[in-house]
C-alpha cells in the first residue's frame, strides 16, 4: 500500500492510500484530518472543508495540481508538505530545504568510492565528499581493525570491568558504575542529553563532511564501534540522510560534543534529518524512506560516535581548501590592478627573492612574473609607459609577493595540522587491541585545530586588507590616471564608490573576526573539563573570514576590469585578457549606474568556483615549464606548498599551486 509523508504546521504525519487513483487534493484533506484529530482546539478549524490549502513536494518546493492522481503526481513513500491559506511564516521557521537547497536540486547521487581506512584522507577528498561526489566503503584492512576493536570492548562487558564510558557514567559521573542491563540506556541518554546545540543547522555539504570524517576516524579501529554498526552509519551517508546539526554548542573539548551528539541523534532515529528525497523531516521517517533503520547502540557505541574533534576539523578542511583557491587567484586579481594602475615588474625580479627565499614569496612572484613578463606576453598597456619616470609603485603593488608569499606558507602549516588531524583516533578512551586494553587520554582535544584556524584567519585577512587599499587606488583619481570611481559623468554617477565602502566594512568586520578564540578557555563539567579549546568558533569564524576576503577580491576583480574600459584600445597581457574576458561573460561593463550587487555576487561565484584559476592557471604551467630552474625553491629546507596538494589522486592536477 503506497503511503506518504506529508507536513502540515510543523508536523510529519504518515498517510497510508488504500487507492493510488485518490487525488493529491485527498491527500491534502486526509493529511489536515489527522492533524486536526490531533489538536484538542482540531488546530482552530471547525471541519476540514473550512481549510483551504496547497500541496507541494518538499523536494524543489514544486506545486501540486489538486486533481492529479497520486500514482502520477508522487513516487511511494514521497515527501510532501500542506501550505494552509493564510498561515505566516515564523522568521524562524525551518523550511523543507535548508540554505543552499538551489544546489541541491541538481543533485545526482554519485556512483564512485572512496574507500577509507582512518589513515589517507585528504582535505580535497572531504570537500569532495562534502560535495556528494563520492560514496564512502571501508578497506578490509580497517573492517579487520574494527572488529579486533570491537572484541576488547565486548570483554570488557562480559568481565565487568569497570572502564570510563563504558560500564561509567561520564565527565563528572566518571566513577559512577552502570549496571550491565542499563548500558544500552546508557549510551541512548548520552546522545539525547548531549544532543543540547543552537544555531542553524550545518548547511548539507557541512554535514555530510562532518558525516565522513567521522566514518573516517572510526575506521581507524580506536573506537570500539562494531563492524555492523559502522556499516549502517555508511548506509545514512551513502544515501545523503543528513541528520540537523547545530551550528553553535561545542567548546572543543571533550570533543565537538554537541554537534556530534546531534548527528549521532538523526541516526538513532530521533530528531530531525534530511535528505535530496525529502527535505526536512523526522528522522525515523527519512531513514524509512530511504530503506534503513534507526541504530541500535550497543555499549560504548554513542561515545564512539561522539568523542572527537570532527566539527572544528571538518569546517576547517572547507576553510583551508577556499582559503588556498583565494589566494591563489588573489596573485591573478592583483596582477590584474597592477596593470590598470600601469606599476612595474622590476619588484618581481628573481634576483629580489632569491635573497629572502620564503616559499610562498617566491611562488608569488613567480606568479606575477607568468602573468606580467612582457617578453612572454606583450602588453599594449606596460609599453605605453615603459619609458616613463615612475621609478616604483606603493606597497599595495610592489610588496605583493612579501604579503600574498606569507598567506600562502601560512596555508601550507594549516594545511599540514588538519591532514593530520583529519586522520587521526580522538576518542577517549582509545581502544588498543593489540594491547587487549583500553586508556584514558586527551585525544579529543581541539587546541591543535583551533589555533591552527585561528592562525589561518590572520593570515588570510591580509589578501583582503591589502586589496581593499588597491581598490582604493583604482577608485581615487589622485592616485591613479582613471575616472574618479571608475565611471563616467562622475556625479550624475557614483560608480564604484560605494562598492570601495563595502570592502573597507568587510576588512573591518575581518579585524573582530580575527581575535583568536583559542585564547579563551571556560570550565565546563563540574570542573574535571577545566580547560577547552573554543574551536568551534575558530574554525567558523575563519570561514567567515575567508568568505568576506573572497568578496573584496571579487570587487577588486570588478573594478581592475572597469579600469581596463578607459584603458582601450589598449590591450594587456594573452593570460589577463582572457580573466578580462572570463569576467565580462557574466558582467558587462559600467557605462551608468546600476543594481551593483548582483555584479558583486556575479564575481564572487568565479572566484569561488575557481573560475579565474582555471583561465590563468595554463600560462602560468607554461611558463613555469619555460622558467623552471628559477620556479624552483632557492632553499631545501623551504615548505613546499605543492607536495600537500599533490598527495590525492582524485583533483585535477590544476589544482596544484
Amino acid at each position: 500500500m503506497p503511503r506518504y509523508t506529508v507536513h502540515v504546521r510543523g508536523e510529519w504525519l504518515a498517510v497510508p492510500c488504500g487507492d493510488a487513483q485518490l487525488s493529491v487534493g485527498w491527500l491534502g484533506r486526509e493529511a489536515v484530518r489527522r492533524y486536526m484529530k490531533n489538536k484538542p482546539d482540531n488546530g482552530g478549524f471547525a471541519s476540514v472543508d473550512d481549510v483551504h490549502f496547497l500541496v507541494r513536494r518538499c523536494k524543489g518546493l514544486g506545486l501540486l495540481d489538486s486533481d492529479d492522481p497520486l500514482e502520477v503526481a508522487l513516487e511511494d513513500n514521497e515527501f510532501v508538505e500542506v501550505v494552509i491559506e493564510g498561515d505566516t511564516m515564523s522568521p524562524d521557521f525551518i523550511p523543507s530545504q535548508p540554505e543552499g537547497v538551489y544546489l541541491y536540486s541538481k543533485y545526482r547521487e554519485p556512483e564512485e568510492y572512496i574507500a577509507l581506512d582512518g589513515d589517507g584522507l585528504t582535505t580535497e577528498d572531504l570537500v569532495n565528499l562534502g560535495k556528494g561526489r563520492y560514496k564512502i566503503k571501508l578497506t578490509p584492512t580497517a573492517e579487520n581493525k574494527v572488529q579486533k576493536s570491537r572484541e576488547v570492548i565486548d570483554s570488557i562487558v562480559r568481565e565487568k570491568t569497570v572502564v570510563y564510558g563504558i560500564t561509567t557514567g561520564f565527565g563528572k559521573f566518571a566513577r559512577t558504575v552502570i549496571p550491565i542491563n542499563k548500558l544500552q540506556e546508557l549510551q541512548v541518554n548520552l546522545i539525547r542529553s548531549h544532543s543540547s546545540g543552537v544555531g542553524k543547522p550545518l548547511i548539507p555539504e557541512r554535514c555530510r563532511m562532518l558525516l565522513a570524517l567521522r566514518i573516517n576516524v572510526l575506521a581507524k579501529g580506536y573506537s570500539g564501534i562494531s563492524l555492523e554498526t559502522l556499516k549502517q552509519v555508511i548506509e545514512v551517508f551513502n544515501a545523503s540522510c543528513l541528520p540537523y546539526v547545530p551550528e553553535k554548542g561545542t567548546v572543543g573539548a571533550s570533543g565537538d560534543l554537541a554537534p556530534l551528539s546531534h548527528l549521532a541523534l538523526g541516526l538513532i532515529g530521533e530528531g530531525k534529518m534530511w535528505s535530496p528525497k525529502s527535505g526536512w523531516a523526522d528522522a525515523k521517517y527519512v531513514l524509512e524512506a530511504h530503506g534503513l533503520k534507526p541504530i541500535v547502540l550497543k555499549p560504548k557505541e554513542g561515545l564512539a560516535l561522539i568523542n572527537g574533534t570532527q566539527m572544528i576539523t571538518s569546517l576547517g578542511c572547507e576553510a583551508v581548501e577556499r582559503a588556498s583557491a583565494i589566494a591563489r587567484q588573489a596573485d591573478i586579481v592583483a596582477a590584474l590592478t597592477l596593470e590598470v594602475l600601469k606599476g612595474t615588474t622590476k619588484a618581481f625580479d628573481t634576483d629580489i627573492h632569491a635573497v629572502r627565499p620564503h616559499q610562498g614569496q617566491i611562488e608569488v612572484s613567480f606568479r606575477f612574473r607568468s602573468l606580467l613578463d612582457s617578453d612572454h606576453h606583450p602588453s599594449e598597456i606596460a609599453e605605453s609607459h615603459r619609458f616613463c619616470d615612475h621609478v616604483q609603485d606603493a606597497y599595495t603593488l610592489r610588496c605583493c609577493p612579501q604579503v600574498h608569499g606569507v598567506v600562502n606558507d601560512t596555508i601550507a602549516f594549516v594545511k599540514n595540522i588538519i591532514t593530520i588531524e583529519l586522520n587521526s583516533a580522538t576518542d577517549n578512551p582509545m581502544v588498543f587491541a593489540s594491547r587487549g586494553e583500553t586508556i584514558s587520554g586527551g585525544n579529543f582535544h581541539g587546541e591543535y585545530p583551533a589555533k591552527a584556524l585561528d592562525y589561518l584567519a590572520i593570515g588570510v585577512h591580509e589578501l583582503a586588507a591589502i586589496s581593499e587599499r588597491r581598490i582604493e587606488r583604482l577608485c581615487n583619481p589622485s592616485l591613479s590616471e582613471l575616472p574618479a570611481f571608475l565611471v563616467a559623468e562622475g556625479g550624475l554617477n557614483s560608480g564604484f564608490m560605494v562598492a570601495h565602502c563595502t570592502a573597507a566594512a568587510l576588512v573591518s568586520e575581518n579585524k573582530a573576526l580575527c581575535h583568536p578564540s583559542s585564547v579563551d578557555s571556560l570550565s565546563t563539567s563540574a570542573a574535571t573539563e577545566d580547560h577547552v579549546s573554543m574551536g568551534g568558533w575558530a574554525a567558523r569564524k575563519a570561514l567567515t573570514v575567508i568568505e568576506h576576503v573572497e568578496q573584496v577580491l571579487a570587487i577588486e576583480l570588478l573594478a581592475a576590469c572597469q579600469g581596463i574600459e578607459f584603458l582601450r584600445p589598449l590591450r594587456t597581457t594573452t593570460p589577463l585578457e582572457k580573466v578580462y574576458d572570463l569576467v565580462r561573460s557574466v558582467v558587462r561593463p559600467w557605462i551608468k549606474d546600476r543594481f551593483m550587487a548582483p555584479d558583486i555576487e556575479a564575481a564572487h561565484w568565479l572566484l569561488v568556483e575557481q573560475k579565474v584559476w582555471e583561465v590563468a592557471s595554463p600560462y602560468i604551467e607554461k611558463y613555469r615549464m619555460e622558467h623552471i630552474p628559477e620556479s624552483r625553491p632557492v632553499s631545501p629546507t623551504a615548505f613546499s606548498l605543492e607536495s600537500l596538494h599533490k598527495k590525492s589522486n582524485r583533483i585535477p592536477e590544476s589544482e596544484d599551486l
